[in-house]
């Protein structure tokens, strides 16, 4: 193609062209005048005078493209923000901490956000207006009544702009306490009585009109069932886990997950797949399998494995963040089924395969289209048709790649191939949880690949970077980044036993407990640097867990390790400091919850100490035990839990509570029974 070709295809490019960002890199050659955000693009709308449009969305976000398509792309209206506007184009992945300003601020205003983002803020970066999706008309309207009063009244504009800020300021203060008196079981037993008020009987879950699935909830709930043994708990974890895996928010063709259902019974996904789910589900899954022993739950773990392997992984080891909604311009198009190609596709099994995935004249979605589901499970299905499971389990194997080998024919959605260091430290996490039910060594092998991606690549000086991108722009790591890094090489430690991990762990610890500490609250700090309108303390446990209570959990653990009383001390003012939260919104709380868990009942610390460890090791793995912290040592150790306990000629277990320890013994059966009878 030459230059004339290229200048015809794009009539405008902006400075976007200079990222790496494919989101940002989708809107290059929009007529909109876009940069990204800095402190010099608030500096230039001070010297001009001018009022300042955030825009934040992410690459693989459906109504973001459909914004950029009908109005980003338009330039009556670009002309409207070029000539009023300085315009910063955000991806919430990479700046995930201005996305936090401004989602808070605009559910201060409406009660809930979402992206795309559109704030108009006065060139001191406080908001004054705050929107998700508008229609290009909407959007036109808006720009020039706010442009217009800014020239009109601009000291009103700025006293509503103070009041705001100071909303979102207020937002995040909170109060340190040390009434650890209140972390109790009652307190527990409280938070998930309220919150079993919102439990969804029928489909799972919690009540919504769209359901999103949130791993650290399920995962605390099912930790909550085991050691208090509310059967209730256990059931609608279970109820959950089987109605997700039937439902269409999973993909039954290539496994993964969709990032959320629209409607309130799993069914129709919206279809962009993120890392942070997947890697989270691995993990959920995996340890559900222990509890249930449902060989569904194995499936889907092997299932979504290999598809985070062939479409998430990159060349050098990292996952990538997201695959997007749509593809050839519309949603879902690569994911879905008309019945006709169902037909030609599945031939003679067909009659039987519609039964299977409910494609009936009734449960077509949108153009005639099936979205893949089920509405029994193979059990039930086993028993209606009169087939046998070996039969069934041959035939499920010959549709799903027919099905993969023809959809791979298709246009494939677009890849975001930022390798964000938190989302890829779950990633670890939910590896070695396949690899500690499972025992399939390509697990481990992963999680330490791409733990030594994250410490090659995204390491620069002793300090992590948020996301990595091959000469891309890199930004300073996040506390999310350090508290997910340190959990999962805590995690390959007690794993592997391979103190190279430890010593990553306690390193970067403390980069984050000096680097982060917000000394007013007693908590940490989301970002190192004071350059937004507002310090954020992030504690709600969302589509992962906060980095608070990562922080909090981590503390917890290397205090038990190190017998570190500081580090004990801090982890439970930090709880304490969410108990009132915890038992009023437990649902929001729900890692916060696990930590109580094993604040509230006692908590054990597993020492294996010998040449033998490493199996003993992975036999206390190999069960679901909520409330222990296992550790082992091949050699000599300095460490306390291992001070003096290695002997030459054998292995031993020592099963300790509050630094008392039982006298060791040689086998995990009776490790177990000494912690039952402590």
């Amino acid at each position: 193609m030459n230059t004339v070709e290229k200048e015809i295809e794009h009539k405008f490019t902006n400075s976007l062209i200079n990222e790496t960002s494919p989101y940002l890199l989708q809107h290059a050659h929009n007529p909109v005048d876009w940069r990204t955000w800095s402190t010099n693009a608030l500096e230039e709308a001070k010297k001009e005078n001018k009022l300042v449009l955030v825009s934040i969305g992410y690459s693989s976000c459906h109504w973001c493209h459909v914004m950029e398509e009908e109005t980003f792309e338009d330039e009556a209206v670009a002309q409207i923000m070029n000539d009023n506007f300085i315009n910063i184009k955000v991806d919430r992945e990479e700046r995930p901490d201005v996305d936090h300003i401004y989602q808070t601020a605009i559910e201060l205003i409406n009660g809930t956000g979402g992206w795309p983002l559109n704030a108009i803020v006065l060139p001191n970066g406080k908001p004054i207006y705050l929107s998700t999706y508008h229609t290009k008309e909407q959007w036109s309207t808006v720009l020039s009544r706010f442009s217009e009063q800014y020239v009109e009244d601009a000291e009103k504009m700025e006293a509503y702009a103070d009041m705001l800020a100071q909303g979102i300021q207020d937002v995040n203060l909170i109060e340190s306490s040390t009434n650890l008196d209140g972390l109790t079981q009652d307190l527990l037993k409280e938070s998930v009585e309220n919150w079993k008020r919102n439990w969804d009987l029928e489909w799972g879950g919690d009540v919504e009109v769209e359901k999103f699935i949130i791993p650290t909830k399920l995962e605390f709930l099912l930790d909550y069932a085991i050691l208090t043994g509310d059967e209730s708990a256990k059931k609608h974890v279970k109820f959950t886990l089987d109605k997700i895996a039937m439902g269409g928010i999973y993909d039954h063709v290539e496994g993964g997950f969709f990032r959320y259902s629209t409607d309130s019974y799993w069914k129709v996904p919206h279809f962009e797949k993120m890392l942070y789910d997947n890697a989270q589900l691995l993990s959920l899954y995996s340890k559900a399998y222990k509890v249930f022993e449902e060989p569904l739950y194995k499936e889907i773990v092997l299932e979504t494995f290999t598809f985070m392997e062939q479409k998430m992984k990159s060349p050098e080891a990292g996952y990538y963040a997201a695959i997007d909604a749509n593809s050839e311009g519309e949603e879902g198009k690569f994911y879905l089924w008309n019945e006709d190609d169902l037909k030609s596709i599945i031939q003679e099994d067909f009659e039987l395969f519609a039964k299977y995935f409910n494609i009936t004249s009734g449960q077509a979605w949108k153009n005639g289209d099936f979205v893949l589901h089920k509405k029994i499970d193979d059990h039930d299905f086993i028993k209606q048709q009169s087939i046998s499971k070996e039969e069934l389990d041959v035939k499920k194997s010959k549709w799903k790649k027919l099905l993969f080998d023809h959809r791979e024919q298709r246009k494939h959605p677009n890849i975001d191939d930022k390798i964000i260091t938190s989302w890829n430290s779950l990633a670890i996490n939910g590896l070695l949880e396949a690899y500690k039910t499972f025992g399939q060594k390509e697990f481990l092998t992963r999680a330490e690949e791409v733990f030594e991606f994250i410490n090659s690549k995204s390491l620069i000086k002793g300090q992590l970077i948020h996301s990595y991108k091959k000469e891309g722009r890199h930004v300073d790591g996040f506390l999310e980044d350090y508290a997910l890094v340190v959990n999962a090489a805590l995690n390959l430690y007690s794993t592997t036993l391979n103190e190279k991990y430890l010593d990553f762990t306690l390193d970067m610890n403390q980069t984050a407990y000096s680097q982060f500490d917000d000394q007013e609250s007693d908590l940490f700090r989301y970002s190192k640097n004071d350059e937004l309108i507002s310090k954020i303390i992030r504690t709600i446990d969302g589509f992962w867990p906060s980095s608070n209570s990562v922080m909090a959990h981590n503390l917890h653990l290397i205090g038990h390790i190190q017998y570190n009383k500081e580090f004990l001390d801090k982890s439970k003012t930090m709880l304490s400091s969410m108990a009132s939260n915890m038992e009023e919104y437990g649902q929001n709380y729900s890692n916060w919850n696990a930590l109580l868990l094993n604040s509230a009942y006692p908590y054990y610390e597993i020492a294996v100490v010998g040449k033998n460890a490493l199996p003993l090791v992975k036999e206390l793995h190999e069960q679901h035990i909520p409330n222990i912290l296992v550790v082992g040592s091949l050699d000599k150790s300095d460490l306390p839990l291992f001070e003096g306990r290695y002997i030459e000629e054998g292995t031993l277990v020592y099963v300790c509570q509050n630094s008392t320890c039982k006298l060791p013994v040689e086998t995990i059966e009776e490790a177990i029974d000494q912690m039952q009878n402590f």
